[in-house]
């Protein structure tokens, strides 16, 4: 495996989820929480989540998004980020609801951050893979989710979903478990995000935005190319710590019905 000394502090996140957007958080996102912790600056070209021992932090989309591709560039926590989560993720409402989760475990200076991903499908999640994000993230793919509904998989579809993100408090279980405990003499903790794009599917009035037949959704069509991959099989290779679908004294009476078709 590579050295894994090393902490990207810069990543470019894109979700797999239909006009191009282009970034202003004022007119994209509303701060949903933080009393004052949360700000949108430079005439919305930056939002920043903050975190001290009193509160964290949290923004969500005004839009709900069916498919598409969705971009963001997010500045984790830098140093000493032991206990502190800043998660990312899409979620649609209710206990049976669909969500997509990128949650980035803080660690201690000189230790390379923990990426937590899941999926929930009609509110069934219990499907986490992690990973060392010690690589170049921009563009690589790691991890896919396939559609699996012919054994009788629900797949999220069918729920528009809102992205969300956070910055929280979890030393009691996000760093090794919860062993190392936040040092709030570091406090505030701050994330900063920039250059949200979205090419998506925007859901409005009970309708999606796309339309099949248009040939500017023909990214509906698409799939993994064979370089990509090779890209994704590396990655999952040299630095996935957690796989679920490989946990067998988790699942002993048999892995869930999807790892057979991964």
């Amino acid at each position: 495996m590579a050295s894994l000394s090393c902490i990207p502090l810069l990543l470019f996140v894109s979700l797999l989820m239909c006009s191009l957007v282009a970034c202003n958080f004022n007119q994209l996102f509303d701060i949903t929480w933080g009393d004052g912790r949360a700000k949108i600056l430079n005439n919305g070209e930056l939002l920043t989540l903050s975190l001290d021992k009193a509160s964290g932090s949290g923004f969500q989309s005004k839009n709900e998004y069916l498919f598409g591709k969705i971009d963001m560039q997010l500045k984790l926590v830098p140093g000493d980020s032991a206990g502190t989560v800043t998660a990312y993720y899409l979620s649609s409402q209710g206990p049976t609801h669909d969500e997509i989760d990128f949650e980035f475990l803080g660690n201690l200076s000189g230790d390379p951050y923990i990426l937590h991903t899941n999926v929930f499908s009609q509110g069934k999640g219990n499907r986490e893979q992690q990973f060392y994000l010690c690589f170049s993230v921009d563009g690589t793919p790691i991890r896919e989710f396939k559609n699996s509904e012919s054994i009788g998989v629900s797949y999220p579809k069918d729920q528009p979903m809102r992205i969300y993100s956070s910055l929280w408090n979890a030393d009691d279980w996000a760093t090794r478990g919860g062993l190392v405990k936040t040092d709030w003499t570091h406090a505030p903790f701050t994330a900063s995000y920039r250059n949200f794009n979205a090419n998506a599917c925007v859901w409005s009035s009970g309708a999606s935005s796309c339309s099949l037949s248009s040939n500017d959704n023909a990214w509906l069509q698409e799939e993994l190319d064979s370089t990509s991959q090779e890209r994704l099989q590396w990655v999952q290779k040299n630095y996935m710590i957690y796989n679920y679908c490989t946990d067998l004294k988790r699942f002993p009476e048999g892995l869930p019905l999807e790892c057979s078709a991964a």
